[in-house]
């Protein structure tokens, strides 16, 4: 009763609006998240103060702030202006963590799904069966890619590390585990993705199980870590990776990692460990042309075909359109397939092109890519100012306005997150790209003007 007490004293907040009560929203995290997420990261988190317009909210390390704002963040804000409108932001504040009675060793509370490490490597491991070198198919884009892949399996710690980058739903991580199935029968394989890596990481160290951390990962044979460009700005991971790596290499291991840009344009990542990523061979894998996608969906025909003992019928045309519009990744291009399959049986007829346009009409008219450089560009340029001034730290007006529209579109437009956004504006806070959404959502609603440039500013973003 006395930290309920202590919690509410903390609490400031206007007379005109109710406080929100901490337990009530706490069992929307759980609705919301699911148990695993909830307890594992969200149950952890304690209200410290609440005024008109934000929250303080604690977090007991850096580890889990930076975890909760890069993958929660936003449904949480969500959450919680659905039981106060008024609030616009959240800031995080790290709560020491308590000593025991020692003082020299910490305790966090209340981290029941914490477990042990486990003793086989399987319960580690989340290879797909159905991602291996047979299915996986080649196109000019690929071929490098997939020679050198098969290559590592022939001839392990010749390319060491074998580093993949690309973007998207290219086929990484389809190799990796192409790799791993390959190896698993005469190797100790461990598959990873990093955002797993460092979930175990954190585990450990609330367990202060680091030893066994450490043995485990760094007594496999073959070590392939998935997506690695989520360890940066995390430098105690970072500096657990870098040690894993260095043992892993001085023992002979194979590595393979994947990544959506080369080592050395990881942004947040630790100088020796983008050196030590392109010691390697570096392969990049393309955007499919035209004959590879192609394929890949008389490939996916077949495959749906043999499953479910049907005939599918699509015509060589709409299969043309279909391979043409899909432009920006693999799986982009399975979904809009699927999608013009599963039209084509509950209509039970076969469609044509002009169907397909109708049927794909909402998805492709937002298949142009826009990336937060292209909405930076074009919004210095519509307001005739210089990209450098935009994203100075200067105040006025004239720069601070297109600086919130284009934090805005970054928000609207991409699919980066709040704390991503803000490093890409001169390293700025979160926080900073919230304000700037509320900021620019309400002038939209009242002000013509405004309302006018942002219709003016897409129109530039998509149609180029």
């Amino acid at each position: 009763m006395k930290n309920k007490t202590n919690q509410q004293e903390n609490i400031f907040v206007s007379e005109e609006e109710k406080t929100i009560n901490w337990t009530d929203l706490q069992s929307e995290f759980k609705k919301n998240f699911g148990e695993e997420i909830y307890s594992s990261w969200l149950k952890n988190i304690t209200l410290v103060k609440e005024y008109n317009d934000y929250l303080v909210l604690g977090v007991p390390t850096r580890f889990f702030r930076d975890w909760i704002v890069s993958r929660y963040l936003d449904k949480i804000l969500e959450l919680v202006r659905s039981f106060k409108l008024s609030l616009s932001r959240i800031e995080f504040k790290i709560i020491e963590e308590q000593k025991n009675s020692k003082g020299n060793e910490f305790k966090i509370e209340d981290f029941n799904k914490v477990t042990e490490i486990k003793d086989s490597i399987l319960n580690y491991n989340r290879l797909n069966p159905n991602l291996n070198f047979e299915n996986f198919i080649k196109g000019s884009s690929n071929e490098v890619a997939l020679s050198y892949s098969k290559k590592v399996c022939e001839h392990t710690s010749r390319y060491n590390p074998l580093y993949i980058y690309g973007g998207v739903g290219l086929g990484k991580t389809h190799l990796l585990n192409a790799i791993g199935l390959e190896l698993q029968s005469s190797k100790e394989v461990m598959f990873i993705s990093a955002e797993r890596f460092m979930y175990h990481f954190i585990k450990s160290i609330k367990k202060n199980d680091m030893v066994n951390f450490k043995d485990f990962f760094r007594k496999s044979s073959v070590f392939i870590i998935d997506d690695i460009q989520f360890i940066r700005g995390k430098e105690s991971l970072q500096e657990e990776f870098f040690h894993t790596f260095n043992s892993l290499l001085e023992k002979g291991s194979q590595i393979v990692i994947s990544a959506d840009r080369p080592p050395m344009k990881l942004d947040r990542v630790q100088e020796r460990i983008k050196s030590r990523l392109s010691g390697g061979l570096i392969i990049d894998v393309d955007v499919p042309d035209l004959e590879l996608k192609k394929n890949i969906i008389n490939n996916r025909i077949n495959r749906v075909q043999n499953q479910f003992k049907e005939h599918i019928n699509i015509s060589e045309d709409v299969i043309n359109f279909i391979a043409s519009e899909a432009k920006t990744n693999i799986r982009e291009l399975i979904g809009v397939l699927n999608r013009v399959i599963a039209f084509g049986r509950l209509h039970k007829r076969v469609l044509n092109v002009h169907d397909c346009k109708n049927i794909l009409e909402d998805v492709f008219s937002q298949a142009k890519i826009v990336t937060v450089d292209k909405i930076q560009n074009t919004v210095s340029n519509f307001f005739n100012i210089s990209l450098n001034d935009m994203l100075s730290q200067r105040r006025s007006r004239p720069l601070a306005r297109p600086r919130q529209i284009a934090m805005f579109l970054a928000k609207k437009l991409t699919t980066r997150s709040l704390p991503e956004i803000g490093r890409r504006f001169a390293n700025r806070d979160h926080t900073t790209v919230i304000h700037a959404v509320k900021t620019i959502t309400k002038l939209s609603e009242k002000d013509e003007e405004m309302k006018k440039n942002l219709v003016q500013i897409k129109s530039l973003l998509l149609e180029n």
